[in-house]
């Protein structure tokens, strides 16, 4: 059963608040009247939550037919942390029978010496009871939704599960969860930091729309121990997700859908740490968020060359500086980019400097090895591979990619750059024979029919002119503006670049 409604969360909790009058916390089925089972800490190591999920409110049937002890044998041979079992009957199809046969096959491979996952009950719990029902049924963990729990409801629950010696995973995505974690941790005092996993939800649960940013603009307010929750499709996404710091990923419809792909996905995050590119994305993201507020769309000013465009830009309150490394008209040089960056740091606050971005059509050339180079040192804060796709070799680099459209089938790029782990792409207007600076605009029929709901990054003949009409229609997220105020390629107008900024929305 798929359901659209503006939010698909009350409509599952009114729902379920029904069925429970109905048939009672246990749902009208027969649970063990004590746990028989033993206990494996919920993400004890850093490591990926597979989920045992037969469908969704947003994708309807995914797996109808999986066999839960199979699929999480599956789970537990790919050496994974935990499993995730959904309990929800009307939009997950699940039931406590699954959890009941996923937390008897954990001891039975306990009992052999086996790997055994921790099991987590995923549902949308109301009631303190309903935590004893999962610890009889062998959960380890239960999930806590702190979105649709108030204060003292949580806190009750969350005690509850520290009385089992077990594990709250409490999700979290608003500005007001935070604070309901807050409040929980206090109340836990020390005993906190073995119950509490926290995670963020890339999927906004009132309207199932996925952004890998929102775990990424949140993750300082997190514990050390947090989840990254959705959105996982790709081994590559996974990496994106441990980039960021994430002690653990939270996969469901890839893996229950194509569970052969469970131990790339582990190995992936496994292998992955912290880096360079999670850093860049986290920055972004927190200078995203500071935006929204204003509803603007952020600003990259590209092809600087002179440092006093630069600064006018930073003071106009441009998010981004581009520094062209390829042999055009606006090429930079070390030197230069190396004496701007030193300058503009030192005389403006660290939450007021842009985030300074080389450009690069060419990572073999000697003017891409330097800009590599310079994001290596952290002169740059990332680099942008215009219309090129980064080697192995760079994906832990801080960068984003750039990919030049011009009709419906450039989009297969886009969608192969998101495979790919990417969580933005640049969409620049494309000219055969320049690789950007063209002063022409991607057609609005494209961007319209094959954009689908992808934050939209654009370049590429945005002026002062028609700024405000193409923020009005189309709705960007980002805006890299170049040629639309200059008056020769690399020599900006002020006064060009002062309208811009003025017509903002």
């Amino acid at each position: 059963m798929t359901i659209y409604m503006s939010d698909i969360l009350q409509t599952i909790v009114e729902k379920r608040r029904a069925d429970i009058e109905r048939l009672g916390l246990n749902f009208g089925i027969d649970i063990p009247e004590m746990r028989r089972v033993g206990h494996t800490e919920f993400l004890g190591n850093a490591g990926a939550i597979l989920e045992v999920k037969r469908a969704s409110p947003s994708k309807g049937d995914i797996a109808p037919d999986l066999d839960p002890v199979a699929l999480a044998t599956t789970y537990a041979e790919a050496h994974a942390q935990a499993v995730s079992v959904l309990t929800e009957m009307n939009y997950f199809k699940g039931s406590l029978r699954d959890l009941i046969a996923v937390a008897d096959l954990m001891e039975s491979r306990r009992q052999q010496g086996l790997h055994a996952c921790a099991v987590l009950r995923k549902d949308f719990l109301l009631y303190e009871d309903e935590i004893d029902i999962a610890y009889r049924c062998g959960a380890d963990a239960v999930l806590l939704i702190a979105r649709i729990l108030d204060d003292e409801q949580l806190v009750k629950m969350a005690k509850r599960v520290q009385s089992f010696d077990m594990q709250a995973f409490v999700e979290v995505r608003e500005a007001d969860d935070f604070r309901k974690l807050k409040i929980v941790t206090e109340a836990l005092g020390d005993g906190a930091a073995k119950t509490i996993v926290a995670g963020v939800n890339s999927r906004d649960l009132a309207t199932f729309h996925t952004d890998p940013l929102v775990p990424a603009s949140v993750r300082s307010k997190l514990p050390a121990k947090a989840v990254f929750e959705s959105g996982i499709l790709t081994p590559a996404d996974a990496d994106y997700a441990r980039s960021l710091g994430f002690t653990g990923i939270l996969v469901g419809e890839a893996v229950a859908k194509n569970p052969n792909l469970a131990k790339d996905v582990v190995r992936t995050f496994e292998s992955g740490h912290e880096n360079a590119k999670g850093k860049f994305w986290k920055k972004f993201a927190e200078l995203r968020d500071a935006r929204r507020v204003t509803h603007c769309p952020m600003v990259k000013i590209c092809g600087i060359t002179r440092e006093d465009d630069g600064l006018l830009a930073a003071e106009l309150g441009t998010d981004m500086l581009g520094f062209v490394f390829s042999t055009t008209k606006r090429l930079t040089t070390e030197s230069f980019v190396r004496s701007f960056a030193e300058k503009i740091r030192a005389s403006r606050e660290p939450e007021n400097v842009p985030l300074l971005v080389g450009v690069i059509i060419d990572p073999n050339s000697e003017e891409g090895k330097t800009a590599i180079r310079l994001a290596q040192e952290g002169v740059l804060d990332a680099v942008q591979f215009h219309g090129i796709v980064p080697s192995a070799a760079d994906t832990s680099l801080a960068h984003y990619c750039a990919a030049r459209i011009g009709e419906a089938s450039d989009f297969d790029r886009v969608a192969s750059l998101r495979k790919n782990g990417e969580p933005r792409i640049l969409l620049d207007a494309k000219v055969e024979g320049i690789p950007g600076g063209t002063g022409k605009t991607i057609p609005e029929q494209v961007l319209r029919t094959q954009a689908g709901d992808i934050p939209l990054w654009l370049a590429g003949g945005i002026n002062p002119e028609n700024v405000a009409t193409i923020c009005e229609k189309l709705h960007p997220e980002l805006i890299d503006v170049s040629s639309g105020v200059e008056d020769a390629p690399g020599i900006k107008n002020h006064d060009k670049m002062r309208a811009l900024f003025a017509r903002l929305p």
